[in-house]
């Protein structure tokens, strides 16, 4: 009956609209002792990978269908990129997921690393890690800018079916970007914009 697929509504768990067409990451934003410092660590991507190569990120990647759930993926992926166990991953909590313009869903969590005089990057994915005291994190004030994204009609869209055609006045997407400079390293994009989300959850 239609009227109990409506009610059912009433009763379902709320996604985000197209989840169906997102792909879904999971990553760590890691917490480590380093030389007797609280530390956060960070991965520079291997220059051999197709996507983001070299780029300065988060332990993490694609959630799978045998994983549980996103935290899981997110163990998963810091362990075989980093070398280490799940039982050296001591989780925090979530943080505020994130859906990219690029169709992607991240689901972040703070984690503390234990033991990290095991880490063994793997290579094939990850070039070094480093790390960077979280004092200084919280002290340092970004440069910050935006990146603006614009519409544009595919081959065969069919203008003549919206108002204003080609003309139509969408609303301009702004995307805060936000640089955190430590030695020779830059932090930017997605990984920026979740560490700067983190930075201000202990500030608040």
């Amino acid at each position: 009956m239609i009227e109990d697929r409506i009610a059912a509504i009433a009763g379902r768990k709320r996604r985000i609209l197209g989840y169906e067409d997102y792909y879904k990451t999971a990553v760590i934003l890691p917490l480590v002792i380093h030389q007797g410092e609280l530390c956060v660590l960070f991965e520079k991507r291997s220059a051999e990978l197709n996507i983001q190569p070299g780029e300065i990120c988060f332990p993490g990647g694609g959630i799978e269908s045998s994983d549980d759930d996103a935290m899981s993926a997110a163990i998963r992926e810091c362990c075989e990129e980093l070398g280490m166990a799940p039982v050296d991953i001591e989780m925090v909590g979530p943080l505020d997921y994130f859906v990219s313009p690029f169709n992607v869903i991240v689901y972040p969590y703070v984690a503390k690393l234990n033991n990290i005089n095991n880490i063994k990057p793997n290579h094939d994915e990850v070039e070094y890690v480093f790390y960077v005291p979280l004092q200084f994190l919280l002290n340092v004030k970004p440069p910050k800018a935006k990146l603006e994204f614009k519409a544009v009609f595919s081959e065969g869209y069919p203008l003549d079916l919206i108002p204003n055609g080609k003309d139509y006045p969408f609303r301009k997407a702004n995307f805060p970007q936000y640089f955190y400079l430590w030695e020779n390293e830059v932090i930017w994009g997605l990984t920026a914009r979740i560490l700067y989300h983190f930075l201000n959850l202990l500030k608040d």
